[in-house]
């Protein structure tokens, strides 16, 4: 059974990384096994200044950090709430790290103002750590990139 509204948001809070450094604007499904989420990259983002001015496009750093909040931290988040048994908001949560980018590979560009889907597939969560096979697609459907993903969670 996937997560309610509600349930989503409150994962959604948690997530540690603030404006300007947020890249998941929804979550759009969300179940023990997958998250899926969406973010537009908006046209006044900081970083399309440098790169590149008269050209720009989305740097793959900030590619890959958008997959890690999204199938990473926001998934992992909810894997240790549904682990301990209690709603999101209820835990006091270990700091989230991003560990390990395995394989990423970048099949397009995304361009100032486009929407992206994010979806993350469980490969395994235990011992406060999860690894996942995260990719993101240009609403159509094209994927832009994938790779495995790992995050842990310390206590502070």
């Amino acid at each position: 059974m996937g997560a309610d509204a509600s349930l989503k948001q409150e994962v959604l809070d948690l997530l540690p990384q603030k404006e300007p450094f947020r890249f998941i604007d929804e979550i759009i499904s969300l179940d023990d096994e997958q998250i899926v989420g969406a973010y537009r990259f908006r046209e006044d983002e900081y970083f399309y200044r440098g790169h590149f001015p008269g050209n720009p496009i989305t740097p793959g750093v900030i590619l890959i950090e958008a997959m890690a909040q999204t199938g990473v931290v926001a998934f992992g988040i909810y894997l240790l709430s549904r682990q301990k048994n209690i709603r999101p908001g209820q835990m006091k949560l270990p700091m989230s790290l991003f560990s390990l980018a395995d394989g990423v590979e970048f099949k397009s560009v995304v361009l100032p103002g486009e929407r992206v889907i994010i979806k993350g597939k469980k490969i395994y969560f235990r011992r406060n750590i999860i690894r996942a096979n995260v990719s993101m697609e240009r609403e159509s459907g094209e994927i832009i990139c994938f790779g495995d993903l790992s995050g842990v969670g310390v206590d502070k």
